[in-house]
């Protein structure tokens, strides 16, 4: 909240708060935000002072005025640690994929094999990090006439959100971007049941073997 256009914004939705509508607002941490603190500058240090949160009210403090009048529902990131999660991460990855038209993309190019738990160690289910990833892999596709995606053509596209207009990465609105060689590195390894067969030379081929020897 120490910008002018921050400002503006809480001025703006307590200006919609007087009309008789419901809204639906999306944004990136709000709590943090202090987008609904209500801020003040302190002219002594000339920083915005925040009263306490909607989450402090177990400690006895009051939420302000504009925290009474929403309800914040969280939306994390996507998470690979149980079926449940890989399926709503896959199935959005599927909801990504039909929004593509690379000539050459085949039907799961993002959803089979281990693309879906690639594209998750690349953006750590960070829905923006995906979208920037996807759009510049395909863009890049487009160019060079790869005309589809796979890990290892996404090796090559690094995430670039630095670049992002009007986003201020002191007030955590820049998301930290996972580095490739993590990612790679999973890849790369053998799975557990990939190790290659163990000599033959003492198999017992059982009595069918040995008459026919």
């Amino acid at each position: 909240m120490h910008r002018a256009d921050d400002q503006d914004t809480l001025d703006l939705i307590r200006a919609f708060m007087s009309m008789h509508v419901t809204l639906v607002l999306i944004g990136v941490d709000i709590p943090a935000s202090g987008l609904l603190q209500e801020g003040s500058p302190d002219p002594r240090t000339g920083q915005w002072r925040l009263p306490a949160s909607q989450t402090a009210k177990t400690h006895g403090l009051e939420p302000t005025q504009t925290e009474r009048r929403f309800d914040l529902v969280e939306l994390d990131r996507f998470r690979y640690d149980s079926p449940p999660q890989i399926a709503a991460w896959v199935q959005h990855l599927a909801g990504l994929e039909d929004q593509l038209r690379l000539l050459k993309a085949k039907p799961g190019m993002l959803t089979d094999g281990h693309m879906p738990e690639y594209l998750f160690d690349r953006t750590k289910g960070v829905v923006g990090l995906l979208e920037r990833l996807i759009e510049d892999g395909c863009q890049e596709a487009l160019d060079t006439g790869e005309e589809c995606l796979s890990e290892a053509f996404l090796d090559g596209i690094d995430i670039n959100v630095s670049h992002a207009p009007g986003r201020d990465a002191d007030a955590g609105e820049i998301p930290a971007v996972p580095p490739v060689a993590t990612a790679v590195a999973r890849r790369r390894q053998p799975k557990k049941n990939s190790r290659p067969r163990p000599s033959t030379v003492f198999d017992d081929h059982g009595p069918a073997a040995e008459s026919g020897g």
